[in-house]
């Protein structure tokens, strides 16, 4: 593993991500690095679904309708991909 160092964060972005960590029932270490891992993920999943253009040919649907679904629900719910 590597470390990620983020400098000059704002303290009321500190209090709300530490605020958000406890209520998760998670250090705030823990808590950034769910967040950086989830964000990796829908990096790669953003690489996956560009590549579903040949397969969704004639169907109307593109890859950001995927995209846009997917963030619905995500902000819908709790939904997670893992």
């Amino acid at each position: 593993m590597v470390t990620l160092r983020i400098d000059d964060v704002p303290e009321d972005v500190r209090d709300v991500l530490a605020t958000r960590a406890r209520s998760d029932g998670l250090s705030l270490e823990a808590y950034l690095l769910a967040v950086v891992l989830r964000e990796a993920s829908s990096a790669r999943n953003r690489v996956l679904v560009s590549g579903l253009s040949e397969w969704t040919t004639g169907t109307g649907v593109t890859g950001e309708d995927v995209l846009s679904v997917r963030s619905t629900k995500a902000a819908a719910s709790d939904w997670d991909d893992d």
